[in-house]
């Protein structure tokens, strides 16, 4: 019996160690930079195609498949609605140790935004990013139809190639 609950123990604690560092652990190895003949200086996201296309002076640079909020339809008007918002914004930042592999912040909300929802006394959710697939699902799967928040969601090799071409002020247009 005494064996019996140290094997369990020992089972446990491995488990929990690989979900902690699963969770916790290093980030990613970081796509090395593009060539800067080969950055996107523009992101067109296209909500109702669910398409994620990126250029460089008028020229596609890449382009792939997305998902989007949890009720994608319509533009972000406060936290927790699962809307991805639509306008003008810029990418702000660049997470290597996101929760999702790496990630590319948008600048949302912005001041319109606060403004509105303040009048109305909501808070209008913050956080969008265009990211890979939860971490703890490594490389093993990527989650079909639009499961996140309100962010934008592509495959972790997808997110490689948008990291190594995506500088931070690129500009990233969503339309519905």
């Amino acid at each position: 019996m005494r064996r019996l609950l140290l094997i369990i123990a020992l089972v446990t604690l491995s488990l929990g160690g690989w979900l902690a560092w699963s969770w916790l652990g290093p980030g990613p190895d970081l796509p090395a930079p593009a060539n800067p003949n080969a950055r996107a200086d523009h992101i067109l996201i296209e909500k109702s195609a669910r398409r994620l296309t990126a250029f460089r002076d008028g020229q596609v640079l890449f382009a792939t498949d997305i998902a989007l909020g949890f009720a994608p339809t319509g533009d972000k008007r406060q936290e927790g609605d699962g809307k991805t918002p639509e306008g003008t914004f810029l990418i702000d930042r660049k997470n290597p140790n996101s929760r999702f592999h790496l990630s590319l912040g948008i600048d949302y909300p912005q001041p319109d935004d606060i403004d509105r929802a303040r009048a109305q006394g909501i808070s209008p959710g913050g956080d969008i990013f265009i990211h890979g697939q939860p971490n703890e699902l490594a490389s093993i799967i990527t989650l079909p139809g639009d499961w996140t928040a309100g962010c934008i969601a592509v495959s972790n090799d997808e997110i490689e190639t948008l990291w190594a071409i995506t500088r931070i002020g690129t500009a990233v247009e969503i339309r519905p």
